[in-house]
């Protein structure tokens, strides 16, 4: 089986993660999956459709990498849209539907991930990943996805340190955020150091890189997943290198759509 200690330990920070937003939106009314998260106007509706097809995805990549191959075929024919049309298909679902699909698939995914053998690879859109590679992603998905909902609805958003998986795969794509943008990849290392909610510091890079970023793990996450503009977050560049990754950092695959607005502009 796969590595089982780390990858339990992501699990079960996805299982928490999934069943905050499931908590959030089980009890809302149809106008409730209605209200709209996004300013590209996806519903609470197309949120969860969303991380319900990348379940299913990513569940047939494990089962069914043949079929999951073909799925890749229908990606590469359309890079642009085949993510927001599967998600807009997902939104046309009665809630409750939508709701008991989600849970299912999260469910068989679980499963899926700790069954892959020792060693083994799971195809994807972007590099072949372990299953706890595949497990941080969905963390970082349903983490950045939960919090536009929650943002939507009004609700307090708690502050956690399963905000460290997002941080992490936001340092470890730090050469392909330049790429996606047509830039040469970075050679110059860079120290990170972020405090995450509980105190403790979340670091990679060396200690003594030439350039630093510091601040909050719960904001770089934000800047991550390009939910916020580096001028509203804590956290802080050393260096232009530093300083220009920060406006570009992204945790996600893909292109990266339109640059996060400012809340004094909104």
């Amino acid at each position: 089986m796969s590595n089982p200690s780390i990858l339990e330990g992501v699990l079960s920070d996805l299982a928490a993660e999934s069943l905050q937003l499931d908590a959030w939106v089980a009890g809302l009314p149809a106008t409730g999956w209605a209200t709209v998260t996004t300013p590209e106007g996806w519903t609470v509706a197309h949120q969860i459709g969303h991380l319900h097809w990348t379940d299913l995805a990513s569940h047939s990549a494990i089962t069914e990498p043949e079929e999951f191959a073909r799925g890749m075929e229908l990606a590469a024919a359309n890079p642009v849209g085949f993510v927001d049309e599967a998600a807009e298909e997902m939104a046309l679902l009665p809630p409750e539907q939508l709701l008991a699909s989600w849970r299912e698939g999260r469910v068989a995914l679980d499963v899926a991930l700790r069954a892959v053998p020792d060693g083994e690879k799971i195809p994807w859109y972007g590099p072949p990943m372990s299953p706890a590679s595949m497990a941080t992603a969905r963390v970082m998905e349903t983490w950045a996805h939960s919090h536009d909902v929650g943002e939507a609805l009004g609700l307090p958003i708690p502050q956690t340190s399963r905000a460290r998986h997002v941080c992490h795969i936001g340092v470890r794509t730090r050469g392909f955020a330049h790429l996606v943008r047509g830039e040469d990849a970075p050679t110059a290392d860079v120290r990170v150091e972020l405090t995450g909610p509980d105190g403790d510091v979340w670091a990679w890079g060396p200690e003594d890189a030439p350039e630093r970023v510091t601040g909050s793990g719960y904001d770089f996450a934000l800047l991550a997943t390009r939910r916020r503009h580096v001028e509203d977050v804590d956290v802080h560049a050393e260096g232009p290198g530093a300083a220009h990754w920060l406006t570009i950092v992204q945790a996600f695959a893909g292109m990266p759509g339109a640059d996060p607005v400012r809340l004094a502009d909104r």
